[in-house]
């Protein structure tokens, strides 16, 4: 294998996650209705963590990937963001041959013990940077975790892989960590992890799509802030659809950019879904490469000025099968902070208007500088 470059990705990945299968239906229902000849596979499916893992691998950005293992986590580590008693659920549900949890999230034979190598996985990768061994991390993991609260599973995923990471930095001597989530979706479970501390700042660009039922019973608004010690450090931005591209780098530059300049992290952990992009079928926020490599240029500057280069990126969403491999490698371009693309859109995509959009962002502006008392003032 060739020496990567002096800076590179250091990505951890294990073949064992494949083995979750989510099976098929209508959309992520599970559902045969009887009347389709062809039934689709679930969203969250191996094929689109295949195509993002070929993509690093044979990819004009594979000179700058050091690929490193995985492994599944032990259970101790778990109980440090969930509960015993949900764990023992999902050990029962897995003894029984699976279940289907809560809308959409099926755990079924294999689907445990890829769930504990995404945890460890993500655990492996931050230890990676806690240990000094290198500066940008990217866990490359299925199920994904940022739904999945201390207490139950939510929107396709079953344990919290970046909320375990975060727990390891702070056990490990971080004094603070701030989590960018940029899947299309609120990372509801990271946030109620953290709801009642001030050392974790969760940030959370999302499409505004509310409460989404009993597993998701958080709404993604802008009151929701945190509690007791915690209140302020939970900053929702819910953006309208079709933001794109010019309407996410106005949210990073006036709201994620100065929030982190307040809050001062010793590690910063990048939530990535691709589920943002144009041509995804769970969202409708229309990002595209060049969206996804101005925000990895944003948080690359933002740990280079405050967590000394030390960034853990760690894998969510994102459905389309093609174009999310795509958005992810235009990702990690932008944290490399390479001078030019090295891949062409492949997709042509909506002309943006983000007028609507720089509204929406400007009122929670308002709001935050009003509301949030680290922000005050700013």
């Amino acid at each position: 294998m060739a020496t990567p470059p002096a800076e590179c990705i250091y990505v951890f990945w294990d073949e064992g996650m494949l083995s979750h299968d989510t099976g098929k239906g209508v959309f992520d229902s599970g559902m045969d209705p009887g009347f389709l000849d062809v039934l689709e596979n679930h969203p969250e499916n191996p094929d689109r963590v295949k195509n993002m893992l070929s993509i690093l691998k044979r990819g004009p950005i594979s000179p700058y990937v050091s690929w490193h293992p995985g492994r599944p986590a032990l259970f101790s580590e778990l109980l440090s963001f969930h509960t015993q008693e949900y764990i023992n659920e999902l050990v029962e549900a897995d003894k029984a041959g699976g279940k289907m949890v809560c809308a959409g999230t099926f755990l079924n034979p294999g689907s445990w013990g890829a769930s504990l190598l995404a945890a460890g996985t993500t655990l492996s990768a931050m230890k990676h940077i806690l240990d000094g061994h290198g500066k940008f991390s990217y866990a490359l993991v299925r199920p994904p975790g940022h739904h999945a609260q201390p207490t139950q599973a939510d929107g396709y995923c079953f344990l919290n892989n970046a909320g375990l990471a975060v727990q390891l930095a702070l056990n490990s001597g971080c004094g603070k960590v701030v989590v960018i989530d940029i899947d299309v979706h609120y990372g509801n479970g990271t946030a109620e992890g953290f709801y009642q501390s001030n050392k974790v700042l969760t940030i959370s660009l999302h499409m505004n799509h509310s409460s989404w039922g009993p597993s998701h019973p958080q709404n993604g608004s802008i009151d929701e802030l945190g509690e007791a010690e915690g209140f302020g450090y939970n900053l929702n931005i819910p953006l309208p659809n079709g933001t794109g591209d010019k309407g996410y780098l106005y949210a990073m530059t006036s709201l994620v950019v100065p929030a982190i300049q307040k809050f001062d992290p010793d590690m910063i952990v990048l939530v990535v879904g691709q589920d943002s992009s144009a041509f995804d079928p769970n969202g409708r926020q229309c990002l595209t490469m060049e969206g996804y490599r101005e925000i990895g240029r944003t948080v690359r500057d933002l740990a280079d000025r405050y967590t000394d280069g030390r960034l853990l990126i760690v894998q969510e969403g994102g459905y389309h099968i093609t174009y999310s491999a795509y958005c992810l490698h235009a990702t990690l371009e932008g944290v490399l902070n390479l001078p030019l693309p090295l891949l062409s859109d492949p997709i042509a995509y909506y002309p943006e208007d983000e007028a609507y959009a720089v509204k929406v962002i400007e009122s929670i502006q308002r709001y935050q500088k009003e509301t949030v008392p680290f922000l005050k003032g700013t």
